[in-house]
């Protein structure tokens, strides 16, 4: 196990800077997610812990250790990726067995650390068997079982369950929590899927245009976050932001100001804000609306309604909890407080 520390990091492609001036401390043991979009930076900066993208500016500790300069080899990091990389002319048993083979282990060792890992995935009954007879669950397995019997210092995953269905992915997700708790090896876990990175994380890093956002606990961020972009991230269905310019019963709240409300924190009332209901989605114990006010969409989450209302066209009133709304400014999307 050993912490991470990104310096003053800055990576670029040409013109295009992929990261720009990130700093983070990920302590020792903890598993730190990275959350954003397509494009953020997030891979970009993974694979500069990994030694796979060269900084253009800053530099990477591994404990107290510069390793900017070294090889991923050298790194002593463990890395699973969105493709399995399985090789398929190879067993599980010599997929997991290849990264210690190549180091020139014994091999009554090999066997003995690849059953003991086999076991922890609880896929011993698997490994007579190749890439092409495993399922897309089972094959994710077997990748994280070759990362962890080399008992690395730092996992990285990039995206590992972006290729699973959506069951694969929640039991994929609880499998690889148990495993942290288990090895307690430091983890850094990119995605851009919200559920993923509040359900895993310690804490989550949220990136756009390769900057750092917000660090912090995943409720902490989902509660408090520093600007409109972190708010609308992260929440499902994502967080309404509306411009106090156009509308005259946000008038109190400021000009160029942006109002933020999750649609949890928005009722159904006898009097209020006229809407118009657009489409109801039925979400098991929950139902969506989307509301039209103004050419604008106003969504809300509440947990019934009678079926007769969820009609297009139908009226609402709506009602805003003072106490939950966020204020943003409208040209920096930077957090109003107080």
């Amino acid at each position: 196990m050993a912490s991470v520390k990104i310096e003053n990091v800055t990576k670029k492609f040409g013109n295009v800077v992929a990261v720009k001036d990130l700093s983070l401390e990920i302590n020792e043991g903890e598993f730190m997610v990275f959350l954003g979009p397509s494009g953020c930076g997030k891979t970009t900066m993974l694979r500069i812990i990994a030694g796979l993208e060269a900084p253009t500016e800053g530099k990477i500790y591994i404990g107290d250790k510069d390793v900017t300069n070294l090889t991923p080899k050298q790194r002593n990091i463990a890395m699973v990726f969105q493709s399995y990389s399985l090789y398929p002319h190879l067993s599980a048993y010599d997929n997991i067995a290849f990264p210690l083979r190549i180091a020139r282990e014994k091999k009554d060792d090999i066997k003995k650390r690849v059953i003991e890992t086999a076991e922890l995935l609880s896929i011993e009954d698997l490994l007579h068997k190749r890439p092409r007879e495993l399922s897309g669950g089972q094959s994710q397995r077997v990748a994280v079982g070759r990362a962890i019997v080399r008992e690395p210092t730092l996992f990285l995953f990039d995206e590992p369950l972006s290729n699973l269905d959506a069951k694969l992915r929640v039991q994929m997700r609880a499998e690889l929590a148990h495993l942290h708790n288990e090895l307690g090896v430091t983890s850094v876990y990119v995605t851009h899927d919200q559920v993923e990175a509040m359900t895993l994380g310690q804490r989550i890093a949220v990136l756009k245009d390769g900057l750092l956002h917000q660090v912090g606990k995943p409720m902490e961020v989902y509660k408090d976050p520093n600007n409109a972009f972190v708010a609308s991230f992260l929440g499902s269905p994502p967080m309404n932001l509306l411009e106090t310019s156009k509308f005259d019963f946000l008038s109190k709240y400021g000009k160029d100001r942006i109002l933020g409300i999750r649609p949890e924190d928005i009722e159904i009332a006898d009097t209020g804000i006229e809407t118009t209901l657009n489409v109801a989605e039925v979400i098991g114990g929950e139902i969506i609306l989307y509301l039209k006010l103004n050419g604008e969409t106003i969504t809300i989450k509440i947990d019934s309604l009678e079926e007769s209302r969820l009609k297009p066209g139908n009226k609402f009133n709506l009602k805003f909890e003072e106490d939950k709304i966020y204020l943003f400014n409208a040209d920096t999307g930077e957090r109003i407080r107080g």
